[in-house]
Order: structure tokens, then C-alpha cells, then sequence
């Protein structure tokens, strides 16, 4: 088979069931968190012929936006499409421009050293979003617009160590606060925490609705970004909070994270309890050692690194993902993609490689 395909048969459902074990299909299905909005553009204007459409605040134009996102991976093969957004935090980033061949103009970069938040005056005073009052429209419109067999997954912002992290605190100053002002740090993490249940609350109970696919990335490649106990403390909660609402609800609870999670692999398995972990890249967190050390104990999303994808010439590109499918698709609970996202500096052709490898593996 060759992407864009000419006749996908998404199946949401076999999706779920591999994620949750109950089969083993020779050919893992496709996850991929996002492809990179200019990846998005380009395969939907230059591959499929589709008049594409800035995302825009009126819903005509929203609807023609969310339309060709939904062909673009309604072609590439996927089972689903991951719809994000509803509540905004306002931060402090740093721009910087963005050199990558599908060129955005300029990438913003979080300010590790503070954010809007550094005492409790700043607490009260910043501008909090209310879940709430938080805009579904485009949720309801893409899960009602979906190709037969394709199924939604949602995630309205970003995690819940990432905002307090990257957007309101700032990285070295929440490692002050954690010592100097322990009270004002947990106060973020609560209402940060109280927002992002509340707005998945709000998305329950949408036509074609099978999973929460949460990003926060708790790591770099030789740990954690915060100690294994304060993640304990602040962050696990909430997603063993999300995890246990999707499971209520019957949808599956995939979680992205990027970095070397060792210390806290066992929690988000056996007390947190995700479906599915994501985000993994060759150095100190390949999805080789990840799949021979918990491959029988939770599924696996994706695991291409994003170095290769971006500089491999195709053949060893190809042969490289071959690798891959061969030690993960045995045993089950595997579905394939980046090690992270399609980003814009991936060329387009190794994407599309890698994807014909997948679909062209096995025989079911």
C-alpha cells in the first residue's frame, strides 16, 4: 500500500481492542499525538488537491478547517483523530525563528525561568481560564463529521506538570517555590488540575468518543524533571483522577510524556492505570527496551525517533522501522508512529515511508 490512500477503512474499534489487548493483529494499527500543522498543509494541499484553510474564530471557517484535518488522517491511515483545545492559560514564552523546511515563521519556547506566577498576589490576579465557559463547538463539529469506522480522541490543553511548569511558573522558579512557598505551588497544581478535569467532564458523552489522549512530558533523557516523590505529590493524581474517568466512562486513557520515566513507569501502570504510553526516542528511552521490559503490562504508542525520521535517507529509514515492528508488533498492544510528532522538519517522503512500512507489515 501507498499513503495518501485511496480507500481507508478506519476501525476505531480494533484500535481499542489492540490497545487494550483483546487482539493481535499481524499489522499494528496507526497513533501518532499530532502531526505538525505545516505537515498537515502541505499533505492536504500538495497530496490530496484539498483547498486548505487557516483555522479561524468563525465556524464556517473552522468547519472548512477541521473538514481537511480530518482527510488529511482519514487518508494517511488512521483510525482517529485527536481534537484539542477549549481553555487557554496566558504565559510568558520566548520566540525564537523557526528554520525547519516546512518554516512556521517563528517557534515560542517556554521561559524556564519564570512565569506569570511567583507569589500569591500574582495567584489571585492572573486571568484563570473557567472549564466551564470553555468552547466545544469544534469538538461537536468534528465528531459528528467523522468517515465511517474513524472515532474521536480529545485533549483540551496541556498537561498537568506542563502548564505549571512551562506556563505559570516557570521551571527554576517552581523548584524555589517548591522549598520556599510549598503552599502556593500545590494551590497552582489544584487549580490547574481543577480545570483540565473539568473540561474533560464537559466532553463526555460525545458521538464517536473512544479515548482521552493526554500530553505531559515529566522528563528528559535521564530522568524525571521533577523528583519521583513530588511528581507523586502534585501530578499523578490527576491523571490516576483522568485515567479512572475515561475507564468509568468505557474510553481508553493514552498518555504522552516524553523523557526516561523509570522511577515512575510502575505508578502510571499499576496505580495511575493508562492504557497506553507514548513518546519515546533511541537515546535512554527507545521503545525496544521499553517493549521487552513492559510490553505485557501496558500498550505501546509509536517509537520511531524523531533524529532518524528527520535525517535517515529512506532506505535505512525504512529498514530501521522494519527493526522496530519486528521487536514490538509480537505480543501484542502496539500501534505505530513517531517517537514523539510529525514535526516540520521531517521530510515528507520519510513520513510517508514509514507509514507504508507499517501498512505493509503482516498480512491482517
Amino acid at each position: 500500500m501507498k499513503v495518501p490512500l485511496a480507500k481507508p477503512s478506519p476501525d476505531i474499534k480494533r484500535f481499542v481492542a489492540v490497545i487494550r489487548g483483546e487482539i493481535r493483529p499481524e499489522r499494528p494499527p496507526l497513533a501518532e499525538l499530532f502531526l505538525d500543522h505545516e505537515v498537515e498543509r502541505t499533505i492536504a494541499q500538495s497530496h490530496l488537491g484539498l483547498e486548505w484553510v487557516e483555522p479561524a474564530p468563525d465556524r464556517e471557517t473552522m468547519a472548512a478547517y477541521l473538514r481537511n484535518r480530518t482527510e488529511v488522517y482519514y487518508r494517511m491511515g488512521y483510525d482517529y483523530i485527536r481534537v484539542i483545545g477549549g481553555v487557554d492559560f496566558p504565559g510568558k514564552y520566548i520566540d525564537a525563528a523557526d528554520t525547519a523546511g516546512l518554516s512556521r515563521g517563528n517557534r515560542s519556547w517556554a521561559n524556564e525561568t519564570c512565569g506569570p506566577i511567583a507569589s500569591w498576589e500574582d495567584f489571585e490576579s492572573y486571568p484563570w481560564p473557567d472549564p466551564a465557559k470553555g468552547d466545544l463547538w469544534h469538538y461537536e463539529y468534528a465528531a459528528k463529521n467523522l468517515p465511517e469506522g474513524m472515532g474521536l480522541i480529545v485533549c483540551p490543553t496541556s498537561g498537568f506538570l506542563e502548564i505549571p511548569l512551562d506556563t505559570l511558573l516557570g521551571y527554576q522558579n517552581l523548584c524555589y517555590l517548591i522549598m520556599e512557598q510549598p503552599d502556593l505551588v500545590e494551590a497552582v497544581f489544584q487549580r490547574v488540575g481543577e480545570i483540565i478535569y473539568g473540561m474533560y467532564e464537559r466532553l463526555l458523552g460525545l458521538p464517536n468518543l473512544h479515548g482521552f489522549f493526554q500530553g505531559d512530558d515529566m522528563g528528559f533523557k535521564t530522568g524525571t524533571l521533577l523528583s519521583p516523590d513530588h511528581l507523586r505529590t502534585y501530578v499523578l493524581p490527576w491523571h490516576k483522577k483522568l485515567a479512572a474517568l475515561a475507564h468509568q466512562h468505557g474510553l481508553v486513557y493514552l498518555l504522552h510524556s516524553c523523557g526516561n520515566l523509570t522511577d515512575i513507569i510502575p505508578d502510571l501502570i499499576d496505580d495511575v492505570k493508562i492504557d497506553a504510553r507514548h513518546s519515546y526516542e533511541d537515546e535512554g528511552n527507545s521503545v525496544v527496551d521499553f517493549k521487552q521490559r513492559y510490553g505485557g503490562r501496558v500498550a505501546i504508542l509509536g517509537g520511531v525517533d524523531v533524529d532518524k525520521m528527520a535525517r535517515l535517507p529512506e532506505p535505512e529509514l525504512r529498514a530501521h522501522v522494519r527493526k522496530i515492528l519486528d521487536t514490538c508488533v509480537p505480543g501484542g498492544r502496539y500501534a505505530f508512529g513517531s517517537g514523539n510528532t510529525v514535526c516540520n522538519y521531517v521530510p515528507i517522503e520519510n513520513y510517508f515511508a514509514m507509514i507504508e512500512e507499517a501498512m505493509n507489515y503482516g498480512s491482517a
